[in-house]
């Protein structure tokens, strides 16, 4: 090995960085993909000739790294804080109030930026090195999630130094985003290979920083903007103008569109201007950040909760509007409930395109007086959740009619009956072919078997040609099939079938919740094999096992799953009802389940294809879920779309949190659902953090 080899590494590593630096950070690239390809596959050749100069900072190593078991944690030297909420330029001016009060002066400089809606995270830089970074978490400990922050291009793996410094430390903060064109293509290219598209960019974001296996996330478009800093050694910083003017001189990259506000009329106009032109943006903005200029200032006004007084987030109101109602179709769920769907001429909100909406159920319909034909307000509840305010009847024509909830089945054409005390319609038939599809979606979502690659489309095609008829069909798909579908290729059949087969292996509560028995959420599920998997030690020894079963490489994951399942069908509707957390009407639906002939052939089936139970976790990461939420009160208003408030609830108490009935000062989070009450009123009095349903389940899911 010569020194001139050394050099020339060197030379290669800093010319792609000051690359990359032009193209992701600046803006203002040199060399056209072909002449950065070449440069850095001279890199790699070199590197592969001598892997003993290979630097874990090299631009090679950006690639992503093989799959993680789990994530870390790290704790943050300063907590990251969240900020408070103001929702108009009332609720902006009583900050500017606050501030002047405590500080006791007029003369009050602001920063205001754009607040993306991504993923906040800490990056750690020694002497100038990356050396580790975390989500935010719960603001005090969040996730090792270095290995994927690597993979940023955006994201140096070395500052730069132009004046030949850089700090000893630097903790520095930013959000993780994905920008809306490159979300896109994501969205077509995975509709081209017949998979379900992304939800949102924010949750997309979300989940690839979260990916435990790093090349995933190498292989998504992911951006950062950096805006804060923890602790530093080795310089100061005065202000956030300065903090913002300095960051990009080490190569990290903030948002340009800033403004310093010598006032609050200035912080409002700035507010009122990113509302308007948020659409044009490239990314995601669901609001404003403002905070005091001055650190010193910062250092008098302190913190109150968990939220700093010297910063405030202007929120954007839910995005909203105005299209026609052309149609009213009922859906059918997987408990059979009938749910009526607005058919809508599609209308841009907030830069997605919205043709539907949920109208929950038919008294709602009436409540809001909706009619066939109706001109209606559409809102974007959270930026996310589409739904129809209220029509316009000042606009009707008399051609709009009133829509009548069907006594049958849309799917099957069985009878479709209200229950006693619900609002909803239901088709009891259980063959119900849109019952299926629907127990198929939750059978395979993130809480349950958490099957990647397997979305409604693709569920669609395999019942609809006869390929799926039961839960255990899905564990006898192979490739040809796969392969044989609309719009699925080669490389989606391999990925699908790992996920199948890595699904086989899974744990009882996940195991429980998916079979989708009326009422047992996540938390339930938990709770009923917590009880399960003590009884069910006792019969595993003197189990009359499937022969097949011994087969099976996993025939002791088997073994338990099938005693577990005995041990729920031998015990009573009593018996279950004296289990804690399991009340009347869950003891006897879950009874019932187990008792059903079909549902104990459907089980057996699903043992015979391969499922079997992990070993019991145990340790502290499973003490640490349990307190993730530890005494935190939660308060919900308005109804939820994805669960009802009692499974919310439930959820958030299987994490250690509190449910309160009333807002008070003590309440740490209101959880907003459609057609939030008084209790969201009483909360932005009190400065009571507001959680929209999509923020709340974003919680739950990087607990749980």
């Amino acid at each position: 090995m010569s020194l001139s080899v050394n050099q020339e590494i060197e030379r290669l590593r800093a010319e792609i960085e000051r690359h990359n630096h032009l193209y992701f950070v600046i803006n203002q690239p040199e060399f056209s993909d072909a002449e950065y390809d070449a440069l850095f596959q001279k890199l790699r050749d070199l590197e592969a000739q001598h892997p003993e100069l290979v630097t874990v900072d090299s631009p090679t190593q950006r690639v992503g790294s093989q799959p993680s078991a789990a994530f870390a944690s790290i704790e943050h030297s300063v907590p990251m804080l969240s900020f408070g909420n103001a929702f108009d330029a009332s609720d902006l001016r009583d900050f500017d109030r606050r501030v002047r009060t405590l500080l006791n002066t007029e003369d009050i400089v602001y920063v205001a930026e754009p607040k993306l809606d991504g993923l906040a995270v800490e990056l750690v830089y020694r002497k100038g090195r990356f050396v580790s970074g975390a989500t935010r978490g719960d603001g005090r400990m969040g996730e090792d999630v270095t290995a994927n922050l690597r993979t940023l291009r955006s994201v140096p793996l070395r500052l730069r130094d132009p004046d030949g410094f850089t700090p000893e430390l630097l903790e520095v903060r930013g959000e993780v985003f994905i920008e809306k064109e490159s979300f896109a293509e994501l969205n077509r290219e995975r509709r081209d290979d017949g998979l379900a598209s992304f939800a949102n960019p924010r949750n997309l974001a979300a989940g690839t920083l979260r990916q435990l296996d790093a090349r995933v996330t190498a292989s998504r478009p992911l951006s950062i903007y950096f805006y804060d800093v923890g602790l530093i050694e080795g310089m100061t910083i005065e202000s956030q103008q300065h903090l913002l003017n300095t960051l990009p001189e080490f190569g990290l990259r903030v948002n340009p569109l800033f403004r310093v506000c010598e006032s609050i009329d200035a912080v409002i106009a700035f507010y009122e201007k990113v509302q308007a032109e948020r659409q044009a943006l490239a990314y995601e903005a669901d609001g404003i950040v403002v905070k005091v200029d001055s650190f010193a200032a910062r250092g008098l006004l302190g913190t109150v909760s968990r939220s700093p007084r010297w910063a405030i987030a202007g929120k954007f109101p839910a995005s909203q509007g105005m299209t026609k109602l052309n149609d009213i179709i009922v859906s059918v769920g997987r408990t059979g409930a009938l749910t009526p769907v607005a058919v809508l001429e599609p209308v841009r909100i907030h830069g997605v395109e919205i043709s539907s909406a949920t109208l929950h159920n038919e008294d709602e319909i009436l409540r809001k007086d909706i009619r066939i034909g109706d001109s209606v307000i559409v809102e974007r509840a959270g930026d996310v959740i589409p739904k129809i305010v209220r029509p316009m009847p000042e606009l009707r024509t008399g051609d709009e009619r009133a829509f009548v909830m069907p006594t049958t089945c849309p799917a099957c054409s069985s009878e479709a009956v209200r229950m006693e005390a619900e609002s909803a319609y239901r088709c009891l038939n259980t063959s119900c072919p849109a019952r299926f599809k629907q127990s198929v979606l939750h059978f395979i979502s993130k809480g349950a078997l958490d099957i990647e690659g397997m979305g409604p489309q693709l569920i669609t095609q395999l019942v609809d040609r006869g390929i799926v008829n039961s839960l255990a069909d899905l564990f006898t798909l192979d490739r040809d099939t796969l392969i044989g579908l609309d719009r699925f290729g080669p490389k989606s059949a391999d990925n699908l079938l790992a996920a199948l087969d890595s699904a086989k292996h899974t744990t009882l509560a996940r195991f429980l919740f998916s079979l989708g028995i009326p009422g047992v959420g996540a938390h339930l599920a938990k709770v009923l094999a917590q009880a399960t998997e003590e009884g069910s030690k006792r019969l595993q020894d003197r189990l009359d096992v499937v022969p097949d079963l011994l087969a099976h490489k996993s025939a002791e994951g088997s073994k338990r799953l099938r005693a577990s399942l005995d041990l729920l069908a031998q015990t009573s509707e009593e018996e279950m009802a004296s289990i804690h957390e399991i009340g009347p009407l869950s003891a006897h639906a879950i009874a019932a389940f187990f008792a059903s002939d079909q549902n104990r052939q459907m089980l057996l089936d699903l043992l015979r294809a391969g499922l079997a139970l992990e070993p019991p976790r145990e340790g502290p990461s499973q003490d640490r879920a349990r307190t993730a939420l530890a005494a935190r009160r939660f308060v919900f208003t308005g109804s939820l779309s994805s669960m009802t408030r009692s499974e919310a609830g439930e959820r958030v108490e299987s994490l250690g949190g509190i449910v309160a009935s009333s807002v008070s000062k003590n309440i740490d989070y209101v959880v907003l659902g459609d057609n939030p009450g008084s209790k969201a009123d009483k909360a932005r009095e009190l400065g009571v953090p507001l959680l929209y349903e999509s923020e709340f389940l974003e919680m739950l899911e990087s607990y749980e």
